[in-house]
């Protein structure tokens, strides 16, 4: 059997047989398949503690112990408690008869409640014949301890409540004398208050923003004497009606909070680095600013030049060479010097993209929509203030705005990179437009006002031409420095050489996902996509995918999008990295714990030959445990491009019974000159008929896994470019080297309760699921 397009006629079969009603949507629960472990049954009270670890037991000291034992559900009517019981209808009622447990009753329903406050129908018939109980009785016990512990926490509630309650009173009636007798701190006499005129309210203003900018200047001396950030009582110092917290709104481009957390190569939880920054509320500060623009806008120009001096081509003739020296003659650094550490990493890459030029510009002066056009790129980003607005309505000529963002490598080995930036947008003749970033230098006197900055952005961005047939020209300019001894020594080539966060990386992604824009706005339906789904159907489809590919990223890559905490296991490989975290209530993933491991390794083989044998459906049984050990059957594809490998699809193993409602796999690959990706979940059949009949994909809960390929850095320049930008020629070096990067994530649900805590051998499966996953990749590929 062949598994090519020839397979579509079988593959529209096989819809029809397992989605039997796929235009008319299905009621009913969903079923939930998640990846999950095997866990031992029985756990210690300790690690499934409900009371122990969120009951206070000063509140148990304040109750008697008879009445802890009196309301625990000791005593039980016969038979019957509550709405339960029936009157007698044959005569009058009678008399309700008690019954006291036994200490040793007591005993063992106070544990079980530690562990399960809530026993199933199975649990209390076990209950019940253990203790020589009714099952009823087993039922109403457990109603009362629950009533009796929820009783204790509001009374204790209520005690600090009062006391909060005669606090605030107290201060309240302090405050009240104080107004009525206000006193001068000058000369202690009594105050007579007058009414406060604009000229004086203005130079409170001023005064205060002085203050506030000597406050900066404090902070900042605090961060580099001290080594950790200066709090302060009138709170963070942030630009004058700007939300500088980057409570923006939930979802992938929102944040929670920012604290001052320093960036490292293995952390976790991270979030927005917001030091103290400058003050924007000084007429000075925003002329700087927008000067700063002004420079680095006439910077990139210079650099995308064709003929600049600035780039010499390399040994083979293809990439342009940063020239360093030609640099420092040309330019002066606008954000100041070099930190002593770091290396500078340059690239310009030029290409033609099917887009407009005015289209390109909208999308990437709004924060949202260019961290969708770079999803594996940009894990979020948010613009926090808008220093210039267009001088024409309907343009963005003009335009100025404080931008943030997270950059990222789809590697565990690679840090998150989170910059503050201008973003500067002009127009200098029609058709032809520029768009530059540049990091705010938050430097004062000479001092670095983050101690953990780990990288800054020199003037980097893209000029954009349009050309016929509603295209565009693309010559996109890459330029920062940041510090190298946080990047593993594995990945240190592929940043060097741009296809990490270079020029070219960037210039691929835009051309690959202005295809897919175009493909998916095309009328015409290719021979492989006709498999029977409905427009909104489709739409649905590949919303749930892109979900998958987002959440699969800030697995690996540990960025703010998810909090995740780090777990440190001695038998876990050191470039291994583990993280957990515990999901209530998000319904687009699965309640419980879920643990990710992901770790980058090196093989000797081309990335082509090792994406084709990933996304080739009949050798998936080589490496993956969910085919059952057989070839899976591709049932729907939907092309995102013009490449085979770049598509949406949804796969079951061949041997399923067609009338099975058994477990399905969602997966999406793309593959172009700077990465490839696979990335997968498995999913039922009742929630995908649901999603392909256009129902709402975020109530499907994913844990996805997956695969980046990646460059690793000795190609395309007949050598390898250093961290100096100078080509170093390697032997036998050519447009394609012999190896290549390879992530490896999971994340796998390890306990179906939030509560439960992670036990060492499910991390130790995981890292053993990761080991043989790549020995069985690495065995497959190179025999064939």
């Amino acid at each position: 059997m062949s598994f090519g397009s020839n397979s579509v006629g079988m593959g529209s079969r096989v819809v029809a047989e397992i989605f039997p009603h796929c235009h008319s949507m299905a009621s009913g629960a969903i079923a939930q398949f998640p990846l999950s472990l095997s866990i031992k049954n029985a756990m210690d009270a300790g690690e499934m503690g409900l009371i122990g670890e969120q009951f206070d037991p000063s509140v148990v000291g304040r109750i008697r112990e008879e009445e802890f034992e009196s309301r625990s559900g000791s005593d039980n009517v016969e038979g019957a408690s509550g709405d339960d019981q029936e009157a007698n209808e044959d005569g009058p009622p009678r008399k309700k008869k008690y019954h006291r447990h036994t200490p040793h009753q007591i005993q063992e329903l106070e544990s079980f409640f530690k562990e399960c406050p809530h026993p199933d129908e199975k649990q209390r018939s076990e209950l019940s014949r253990r203790l020589g109980l009714e099952s009823k009785q087993i039922k109403f016990w457990f109603q009362n301890r629950r009533t009796q512990m929820k009783t204790q926490m509001e009374r204790h509630e209520n005690i600090i409540l009062r006391q909060e309650h005669d606090k605030l009173r107290a201060e309240n009636e302090m405050l009240k004398d104080a107004m009525k007798n206000p006193t001068c701190n000058n000369c202690g006499g009594p105050a007579v208050p007058g009414s406060v005129s604009n000229y004086e309210l203005q130079q409170l203003r001023i005064e205060n923003a002085r203050l506030k900018d000597e406050l900066g200047r404090i902070c900042i001396l605090a961060n580099k004497f001290l080594g950790r950030p200066l709090t302060s009582s009138a709170g963070p110092i942030s630009p004058q009606g700007v939300n500088s917290s980057l409570e923006l709104g939930v979802g992938r481009n929102g944040f929670g909070g920012v604290a001052n957390i320093p960036g490292s190569m293995m952390q976790t939880s991270l979030e927005f680095v917001e030091g103290p920054v400058m003050s924007l509320t000084m007429p000075h500060d925003r002329n700087m600013l927008i000067d700063l623009a002004l420079t680095a806008m006439d910077e990139l120009i210079k650099m995308a030049e064709a003929d600049s001096p600035l780039w010499i081509k390399s040994l083979d003739g293809g990439r342009d060479v940063f020239n360093q020296e030609e640099y420092m003659r040309t330019f002066s650094p606008c954000i100041g010097m070099k930190p002593n550490g770091f290396v500078t990493e340059a690239s310009r890459e030029t290409g033609m993209v099917i887009i407009n030029s005015s289209a390109l510009i909208e999308t990437m002066m709004d924060a949202n929509r260019w961290a969708e056009m770079f999803p594996c790129m940009i894990a979020r980003s948010a613009t926090t203030d808008v220093l210039l607005s267009p001088s024409v309505t309907g343009t963005k000529n003009g335009a100025l705005q404080v931008m943030v963002a997270e950059f990222q490598v789809l590697s565990p080995l690679v840090p998150v990179r989170q910059a503050k930036f201008l973003r500067f947008c002009k127009q200098h003749i029609e058709g032809v437009w520029a768009v530059v970033d540049v990091s705010i230098d938050t430097n004062r006197e000479g001092l670095s006002a983050d101690p953990f900055q780990t990288y800054r952005r020199l003037p980097s961005g893209f000029v954009v031409q349009d050309v016929p047939n509603n295209y565009s020209k693309v010559t996109w300019i890459e330029h920062a420095e940041y510090d190298e001894s946080i990047v593993h020594h594995l990945c240190r080539p592929l940043l060097s050489s741009g296809m990490g966060f270079g020029a070219p990386k960037w210039v691929a992604t835009l051309q690959r996902q202005c295809e897919c824009l175009a493909v998916l706005m095309s009328s015409t339906i290719t021979v492989q996509d006709q498999s029977g789904i409905s427009p909104i159907g489709r739409k649905s489809m590949l919303k749930l995918a892109q979900r998958m590919t987002y959440n699969f990223c800030s697995g690996v890559c540990a960025s703010s999008v998810r909090k995740w905490d780090k777990l440190c296991v001695g038998n876990v490989g050191e470039d291994v990295r583990v993280l957990t975290r515990k999901n209530v209530n998000d319904p687009g993933e699965p309640p419980g714990v879920v643990l990710c491991a992901a770790t980058t390794v090196w093989l000797p083989m081309t990335r082509q030959r090792l994406f084709d044998f990933m996304r080739d459906e009949r050798m998936r049984s080589e490496w993956d445990i969910l085919s059952n050990g057989g070839p899976l059957q591709e049932m729907v594809h939907i092309a995102k491009g013009q490449a085979p490998g770049n598509c949406a699809s949804l796969l079951r193993a061949g041997a399923m019974n067609a009338n099975d409602s058994g477990m399905l796999i969602l997966q999406e690959t793309w593959n172009d000159s700077s990465g490839s990706l696979v990335v997968y979940a498995p999913v039922d059949v009742p929630s995908m008929s649901m999603v392909m009949n256009g129902g709402d994909s975020t109530c499907v809960a994913l844990l996805p896994s997956g695969f980046a390929i990646l460059p690793d850095g000795y190609f395309g320049h007949g050598g390898l470019i250093n961290s100096n930008g100078t080509m170093v020629k390697t032997e036998g070096s050519s447009n394609e080297s012999g190896g290549c990067l390879l992530t490896v994530g999971f994340q796998i649900l390890v306990n179906s309760l939030p509560t439960a805590k992670l036990t060492v051998e499910s991390v130790e499966t995981v890292n053993n699921l990761i080991s043989c996953t790549i020995q069985k990749i690495k065995a497959a590929v190179l025999e064939t």
